[in-house]
């Protein structure tokens, strides 16, 4: 496999994220300087008023695999959407910034440990385990995806966990079909998996809880809940098929 078609892409998406950075990507550095393939790391900076862009230009002299995208554009859907259908990895796994769910975790997702098209992270499947979160954001969360079950994705357990990882195929065919670019946008991915005939598998992670979380409990649940009848209609009209 040559430089340009590496085994794994590792897509950030960035938001004034220049504090929490460096120590994410000294992680990642960590983590694939024990492997053997070929990858490259993908951050996408959207609309920061920090200095997001110019920490990852310093970590390039440092990591030659690291690529930046700037976008003006606001919105942490957008941000995914451009990296994955940027990468070239044969695999493709979106990572928060914050890496609450610990990269050496990524070894669940690719082979040889699972070889499959979708794999989601989940803190509710069998096996996953939960740190430190405080009990009323994990009711919030389990509220939600309550929602998600009855209205978009049955039999998924948390779609809202922001690591997720796709095969190039996969990122290909389902990406360009993404219209939303806020919280709500993995739902939509999901859901515009299934309808594209691809099965979800939900991979049991440890997950860390993080304080600084940027979502307004009351603005953005209505928000996502608005979103929700979004992705419902599209589906119904068959936006979804490709």
């Amino acid at each position: 496999m040559n430089k340009a078609t590496p085994f794994l892409s590792i897509i950030i998406p960035a938001h004034n994220e220049a504090e929490r950075l460096p120590q994410a990507l000294q992680a990642i550095q960590s983590y694939l300087a024990g492997k053997s393939f070929t990858a490259e790391v993908i951050v996408v900076e959207n609309a920061s008023t920090d200095q997001t862009a110019e920490v990852v230009k310093t970590w390039q002299s440092k990591m030659p695999y690291l690529r930046l995208i700037s976008r003006a554009e606001p919105g942490k859907g957008g941000a995914v959407k451009e990296g994955m259908l940027a990468a070239n990895g044969a695999y493709r796994f979106m990572a928060d910034a914050d890496l609450s769910m610990p990269i050496s975790e990524l070894d669940k997702f690719i082979p040889p440990q699972l070889d499959l098209p979708v794999a989601i992270a989940s803190r509710e499947a069998p096996g996953a385990r939960r740190f430190e979160e405080p009990e009323y954001r994990h009711l919030i969360g389990r509220a939600f995806n309550l929602l998600v079950k009855m209205m978009v994705l049955p039999k998924i357990e948390d779609s809202q966990c922001g690591f997720k990882c796709f095969s190039a195929q996969a990122a290909e065919h389902i990406f360009p079909l993404q219209t939303l670019d806020g919280w709500s946008f993995d739902v939509e991915v999901l859901a515009i998996a299934r309808e594209l005939g691809y099965a979800i598998t939900e991979v049991p992670v440890d997950w860390y809880y993080q304080k600084g979380s940027r979502i307004n409990v009351l603005k953005d649940s209505w928000r996502m809940f608005r979103d929700l009848w979004h992705i419902r209609g599209k589906r119904r009209k068959g936006h979804y098929r490709g």
